[in-house]
């Protein structure tokens, strides 16, 4: 088995899509304009508007209502990247701080209001 991506489903693809490509620094593959990858070295971000749930379980997600999951991605410089995206990050939950296991973290939230993690080990 490989882990193969975690899909954020939204009311607004284009509006998320540009987020994560101003955050990671790469561009989108588009498949449909309801369905969106942006491809990390480690793994692969979906991102997938309301449209395409019915296909899996009408119902079975729902945008903006995440309470749970981190997305989390390793940097290189956490206070480097946190400097790149001074102005841009509008909701900053924490950091950048040293977590009590040793990871360096910048906490903030996407325009959905999902937890997002960039991280130094």
């Amino acid at each position: 088995m490989q882990f193969a991506s975690v899909r954020i489903i939204t009311a607004d693809v284009a509006r998320l899509v540009a987020f994560y490509e101003r955050a990671l620094g790469v561009p989108a593959t588009w498949a449909t304009e309801h369905f969106a990858e942006l491809r990390t070295d480690g793994a692969t971000l979906a991102i997938a508007g309301t449209a395409t749930v019915p296909m899996f379980a009408p119902g079975s997600a729902r945008p903006a209502d995440n309470h749970s999951a981190i997305v989390e991605f390793l940097v290189d410089d956490v206070d480097r990247v946190h400097q790149d995206l001074t102005g841009f990050l509008t909701d900053v939950v924490n950091g950048p701080a040293t977590m009590p296991w040793g990871n360096h973290s910048l906490l903030f939230r996407d325009p959905d209001g999902n937890l997002v993690n960039f991280f130094t080990r």
